[in-house]
């Protein structure tokens, strides 16, 4: 995009009324945001859904002295653009008819891998919901998968910290400009997420993160990945707002099953309860649901570890397959005297391990 290109765009997502869907539709049409401003009236009363009003407000001269204050800020903070129209725009997000036209980034963020997963839940995060966080994101690590969230308080943040202690990229959705952040106690990880991954938003310098923007920000944490977690939530939060977004964009939601009395995890029970969620125990729920493969994984992780080391009950059930050559889930729990909902998330680490392979019909078998 250059920078002609950029400074008209801005300047049409200034005008008022115009949208990221009216806006898409003026684009589509005229074929630039330069070519929009110079159109007839004639010519844009064609466009389905754009009204009178609009068009009087493309008349309207200031918004370009706004684009220009705007296009200097980036300039000075070497703050780079993505159009919905261009290639290194995140793929899945282009997909959502509400996506923003332009998106706004810093730090380090390359969204070539298909694997994108984000992870929200409530500001209070409970011991329970960061030692399963912690577990998840370790887990699913040799995958290496981005994660998404939005640097918020409590699970938010748990999740970029735990990411960029496995080393994985991790990427911050902001409700306001990059001109600041939120919360700003927060500031003290921002080094370190700009160098894993970085932040993305959608809202200008001038813009302040109001209680407006968060819900309008989730839309890009719901749409941007391939499923989204929820690992606790009250009945009522912005995270169920987030599930009920990617449920909307046909994205995959996974929810962390709690005890019915506790607070924290009402949000998640009704979500699993009422079939807008998958239930997840384990990190083997994730990997067999969304089908990510393995194996490839698997083989690398052999290359670079050359000994070994399995827990002692990985070595139980190697030593059953070893004997056995290949066996049901179900019936490896029951002979190895191991609880059906532990043995998916023990079978998993085995597969990252690259020690057992995973069959068709749920069979494994020793390598």
């Amino acid at each position: 995009m250059t920078q002609s290109e950029l400074y008209h765009t801005l300047a049409l997502m200034q005008v008022e009324g115009v949208g990221d869907v009216i806006a898409k539709k003026l684009l589509q049409h005229c074929g630039n945001a330069e070519e929009v401003f110079a159109s007839k009236k004639s010519q844009l009363q064609k466009i389905d859904g754009i009204g009178s009003v609009v068009i009087k407000n493309l008349q309207d001269k200031s918004v370009f002295k706004k684009a220009e204050a705007e296009l200097q800020f980036l300039a000075q903070e070497n703050i780079s653009t993505t159009y919905f129209q261009e290639e290194n725009y995140p793929e899945r997000l282009k997909n959502c008819y509400d996506s923003p036209v332009l998106l706004f980034q810093a730090g380090n963020i390359d969204l070539q891998n298909q694997r994108i997963i984000s992870i929200v839940g409530t500001r209070q995060i409970t011991t329970y919901g960061m030692e399963f966080t912690k577990k998840l994101i370790e887990e699913i690590s040799p995958l290496n998968p981005i994660i998404v969230s939005g640097f918020a308080y409590g699970v938010d943040i748990y999740a970029h910290q735990i990411a960029m202690d496995c080393g994985l990229q991790t990427i911050g959705v902001l409700a306001h400009g990059l001109n600041q952040i939120y919360p700003k106690t927060h500031k003290k990880y921002m080094a370190k997420m700009e160098q894993n991954g970085g932040f993305l938003t959608e809202f200008w310098s001038t813009s302040n993160p109001d209680k407006e923007n968060f819900i309008k920000r989730n839309r890009i944490v719901a749409g941007i990945s391939e499923a989204t977690i929820v690992i606790e939530s009250a009945e009522r939060g912005g995270s169920l707002v987030t599930a009920n977004l990617a449920n909307d964009y046909n994205r995959d939601v996974f929810a962390v099953p709690g005890r019915t009395t506790d607070k924290y995890s009402q949000g998640c029970n009704n979500l699993i309860k009422t079939q807008r969620a998958n239930l997840l125990t384990s990190a083997a729920d994730l990997v067999y649901i969304l089908n990510w493969e393995l194996q490839r994984e698997s083989q690398k992780v052999v290359q670079k570890q050359l000994f070994i080391t399995l827990t002692d009950e990985e070595q139980i059930i190697y030593d059953y397959l070893q004997k056995t050559g290949k066996e049901m889930m179900d019936i490896i729990a029951l002979e190895c005297d191991f609880p059906v909902y532990r043995i998916s998330s023990i079978l998993l680490n085995m597969e990252l391990k690259g020690v057992i392979r995973p069959l068709p019909g749920k069979m494994f078998e020793a390598i």
